[in-house]
């Protein structure tokens, strides 16, 4: 099976890009300037260059503040992108996989999101993810929308890094701490990616389309995230800081942040029989490269 990834820098495109070798797998990461997805003959140029069975979309404009200044930007990457990828897969019969956000969703829910619960995005940022996840379900029918939230990875720049480096030089953090999410490791969802793309390359007539949530098992907030962080540091010598939890309004951002970010990954896991591993046990996975990066 051969999957091209649009995409090559991000968190999830770098995961995915760690795959690359599997038995019977070619993973192809690609990005600007071979692969703009703002630019429909590049994508049709390396459509046609790579012949991939599944096209798995991780490029995207993610910079939710800098979203809100510069809406012509992310929607390019965000509601474009995804609209011209989709046309140009559906046209060659390649089914797409495409990563969008909790940001769809207002946050005023009081328990975790479900796929059929309405959206109601608050900024820019959600504003155009969700046009592009229109867009997908428009144009080829044969697509996976995964949903996801607060994602973290060993490389790339992340809240965990954010974390440990403001506790090499402070005592004390103080961290948003009534914004509630589940924590997802990117090597996490470049699983459950490639498990559906699995599932859907083996059964094209019977596969499970749609739009899935999949996010970390452990749901918390922002300042237990950064606890854990730091417990998690501590085990392997790092630095560490006491971190105090305060309101969203003493943190204000251009952009606003939803107060539940809480995906329910259920479907997902009947569908496609993957769930993610504890979140304890990817901040383990992750911390020695983080502090390797401290010392860098």
């Amino acid at each position: 099976m051969r999957i091209l990834v649009a995409g090559k820098s991000g968190q999830v495109a770098t995961a995915l890009s760690r795959q690359a070798e599997e038995p019977g797998m070619a993973v192809i990461c690609s990005g600007r300037p071979d692969l703009d997805i703002t630019d429909a003959p590049s994508i049709s140029r390396s459509l046609d260059a790579h012949k991939p069975d599944i096209l798995i979309n991780a490029a995207a404009h993610t910079a939710v503040d800098k979203a809100e200044s510069e809406r012509d930007a992310a929607f390019a990457a965000n509601a474009e992108g995804p609209k011209l990828l989709a046309s140009a897969s559906a046209a060659r019969n390649i089914p797409l996989l495409h990563i969008s956000t909790d940001y769809v969703f207002s946050g005023s829910k009081s328990g975790p999101y479900v796929e059929s619960d309405p959206t109601g995005p608050t900024g820019v940022y959600g504003e155009s993810k969700l046009a592009g996840e229109e867009a997908v379900r428009e144009r080829n029918p044969q697509h996976i929308i995964l949903r996801t939230a607060w994602v973290f990875d060993k490389s790339g720049s992340n809240f965990p890094k954010t974390m440990l480096r403001l506790a090499t030089h402070r005592d004390d953090i103080n961290v948003v701490g009534d914004q509630w999410g589940n924590p997802t490791d990117a090597q996490e969802i470049a699983n459950a990616l490639l498990a559906a793309a699995k599932s859907v390359h083996a059964a094209r007539q019977n596969a499970h389309w749609g739009t899935f949530h999949f996010g970390g098992p452990d749901a918390m907030s922002w300042a237990d995230f950064a606890r854990l962080v730091f417990a998690v540091s501590a085990r392997h010598g790092g630095p560490t800081a006491t971190v105090h939890g305060i309101s969203t309004a003493e943190y204000p951002t251009p952009a606003r942040r939803p107060a539940n970010s809480m995906l329910d990954s259920g479907l997902f896991e009947a569908r496609f029989g993957y769930r993610a591993i504890p979140l304890e046990r990817s901040v383990e996975r992750c911390m020695p490269e983080w502090l390797r990066n401290l010392q860098s």
